[in-house]
């Protein structure tokens, strides 16, 4: 899997690609590219934003920035970026972001569009093939909707995380049927009078698993 993140804050990344699964995703051949929109930007003065029309407040990412910037790295009209991936602007318009979508872009070539300001042109609906939410909030800037996009995704690929059981039954998954995971406790068995429940540590796996399953939903 390869993807291509645009945003106009590539060191905010920095801390986030050290991260061991990301890590190991790259081990295994997959890759994660950062474009800087100002580096290519085709305005004076390192321009990508402008007032947007109509009035109102804040600054509109302009869409022959956003075009610029995947001509620079995709040769050609800046739709063709969409050739064998999904390109993918983050905003709080779209499709909201779940564990069955995560499963769906696996695997796949990604670009990651981030906005900033109020957002990217709403041409830019010419270039994407989706629009991605990670909730129904504003945040200042794309870039964390596309780590928590990359991060969701990255845990799908194989190999990628040391136990791949860890992914199939865990919250929201297939496994068990969209809810959240049950509970998981560890030593001391005892802290400050807060017990770990007695069935954990009785060593009969059966009763185990039926406990676990019970709590399999509960918050």
């Amino acid at each position: 899997m390869n993807v291509d993140v645009f945003t106009l804050f590539p060191q905010a990344f920095d801390w986030y690609l050290s991260q061991v699964h990301i890590r190991n995703a790259v081990e295994l051949g997959h890759t994660v590219r950062l474009t800087n929109y100002r580096d290519h930007t085709p305005l004076s003065h390192l321009q990508v934003d402008d007032t947007p029309y109509g009035g109102g407040a804040g600054m509109v990412l302009r869409i022959d920035v956003v075009c610029a910037a995947l001509e620079a790295v995709f040769p050609g009209n800046a739709e063709r970026a969409r050739d064998g991936r999904r390109v993918v602007e983050l905003t709080p318009k779209g499709r909201q972001l779940d564990d069955a979508l995560a499963a769906e872009l696996a695997g796949q070539d990604l670009v990651l569009l981030c906005g900033r300001y109020e957002g990217i042109d709403e041409r830019v609906t010419h270039l994407v093939t989706d629009r991605v939410s990670i909730g129904p909030y504003v945040l200042s800037g794309g870039e964390v909707a596309a780590m928590a996009v990359l991060d969701a995704v990255t845990r799908k690929l194989p190999s990628v995380i040391s136990n791949p059981e860890s992914v199939v039954s865990e919250s929201h998954s297939a496994e068990l049927e969209g809810g959240a995971e049950y509970p998981h406790y560890t030593r001391p068995a005892e802290f400050r009078g807060w017990r770990v429940p007695d069935v954990l540590l009785s060593g009969n796996h059966g009763e185990i698993d039926r406990w676990r399953a019970l709590q399999v939903g509960k918050g």
